[in-house]
């Protein structure tokens, strides 16, 4: 099993392709295989790496303090154990709030960034949508924490059309999950997270994908990120609430892979 060490365990990722590096970064869930539908079409012309957050799946569930920098400073150390000097970076939900962390802290290590279903910081929806998803998760356990998030997370159409796949991954989900304890850290860690006054500060040239029905994580929770960014794409409205890159990969796939395999011509300049 590929893992790099860290501090006080280790970090579990896979890798695919040949070519320019690219992360493939996942939210919450922190799980690698949510790029699954992704990872084949983007390995034919990147070297793809995908890897599970520290707190779950095949990573060491470790009992600390979480927070959005410490879950970047562990996709640096998975960098330098893979000779890793420079990438590009996909990061969907928390992934994305990652990759603001290391494009604004590492500006050298981003090549170019594709901000999928994230924020800058939070508002008062948000926050109350997570105080919810936690309350549950401590006072009626893991599986009740799954079912209650799917409505924030998928479209109607999807769940009615994939309601037997969704009851499998929710045990096989349960089976695996890290300790009540660690779930409710990494929400901590996102509701947290705010990093608006800081978006200025990001060199990479940035493409933002947001699903117009997103009730989550809307485009307004990145501040005005085309407007204030010289070299962001403006907001790539499309549909499936958050989870668009699983709920419609084919789309997802044109548009990041468009834009990472020819990004603007101030990339050399990052």
């Amino acid at each position: 099993m590929p893992t790099v060490p860290l501090g006080d365990g280790d970090l579990y990722y896979e890798e695919r392709g040949e070519g320019p590096p690219l992360l493939l970064v996942p939210g919450l869930s922190g799980l690698g295989s949510f790029w699954a539908s992704q990872v084949e079409a983007f390995s034919r012309d990147f070297r793809v790496v995908v890897h599970d957050h520290r707190g779950t799946g095949r990573s060491s569930h470790s009992r600390i303090e979480y927070s959005v920098e410490q879950m970047a400073a562990d996709v640096l150390t998975l960098m330098d154990r893979l000779g890793i000097a420079r990438a590009h970076f996909a990061g969907h939900s928390t992934g994305g709030a990652i990759g603001q962390v290391l494009a604004q802290d590492q500006p050298e290590r981003i090549a170019s960034l594709v901000l999928s279903a994230t924020w800058a910081g939070r508002d008062a929806f948000f926050r109350r949508c997570f105080e919810v998803r936690k309350q549950v998760l401590l006072q009626s356990g893991v599986e009740s924490y799954l079912r209650a998030s799917v409505p924030f997370l998928a479209p109607g159409w999807w769940v009615s059309a994939n309601d037997a796949a969704l009851e499998a991954q929710h045990r096989a989900q349960v089976a695996a999950s890290p300790p009540v304890e660690i779930l409710a850290s990494r929400i901590d860690a996102i509701v947290r997270f705010d990093r608006r006054a800081r978006l200025g500060e990001i060199a990479a040239p940035a493409l933002v994908v947001v699903a117009a029905d997103d009730m989550l994580t809307p485009s307004l929770l990145l501040g005005g990120a085309g407007q204030r960014h010289s070299r962001c794409q403006a907001p790539c409205p499309l549909r499936g609430r958050p989870f668009r890159p699983r709920h419609r990969p084919g789309r997802v796939q044109r548009r990041g892979g468009g834009f990472l395999s020819q990004p603007p011509a101030s990339l050399g300049r990052a």
